[in-house]
């Protein structure tokens, strides 16, 4: 019948688990509008993008009843597009602010203090409203902490011994001092704010 996208809480990737699913292509990424697209002529109602969806966004419609349902429940979402797009870690970057080239990391860790690199691969990156906010990570360690982003595709930049990526590099004073290899989604986040203060508690106690 019909394929609906919540585009509230959908951060529009072209790495989109529906579009690589769909199997009668229903689905796709314009390139030049940079969206998702969905051409409902084209779908068949089989519920796969529903399943491979991680947050939900794609709802599939059996009946004109169940359209309309769904059409009201996206209109009364209370969560907005705002809310969404803020830098992530493990997620697509989305500001020119934490990001960086990869021959500007030994300039940046040589900041007096505190230096977190999160090392990603495009083949790793995640949905935005899956994946934690920076400010979240770092918003209750006492100490000032520089935050960039470094695409680490090029298997030449992978100087630091990286078998997981996201990989998150905690630097101190030029050195590094920790990583923590893997992605951690929202409902990780003490976890990994768990580990990270673990790092910066033994770097004080030395």
């Amino acid at each position: 019948m019909s394929c609906f996208r919540n585009y509230k809480i959908c951060d529009n990737a072209p790495e989109c688990d529906g579009i690589k699913i769909c199997p009668v292509k229903a689905i796709t990424f314009n390139e030049e509008k940079q969206t998702i697209e969905i051409d409902n002529s084209k779908c068949i109602s089989c519920g796969l993008c529903e399943k491979a969806c991680p947050i939900g966004a794609f709802r599939v419609a059996k009946t004109e009843e169940e359209a309309l349902r769904i059409q009201e429940e996206i209109a009364s979402d209370p969560r907005t597009i705002k809310d969404l797009f803020v830098d992530r870690y493990g997620a697509t970057p989305l500001s020119e602010f934490f990001m960086i080239d990869s021959t500007e990391i030994e300039k940046k860790i040589k900041e007096k203090g505190w230096v977190f690199i999160e090392a990603y691969q495009e083949d790793t990156i995640n949905c935005l409203i899956k994946s934690i906010p920076i400010k979240e990570l770092t918003e209750d360690f006492p100490d000032e902490i520089l935050f960039f982003k470094v695409n680490f595709d090029n298997d030449k930049d992978n100087k630091y011994t990286i078998n997981d990526f996201p990989s998150l590099l905690l630097f101190k004073n030029g050195s590094l001092v920790g990583k923590i290899e893997g992605y951690y989604e929202d409902k990780d986040k003490p976890l990994l704010k768990e580990k990270i203060a673990k790092i910066i508690k033994e770097i004080h106690n030395d």
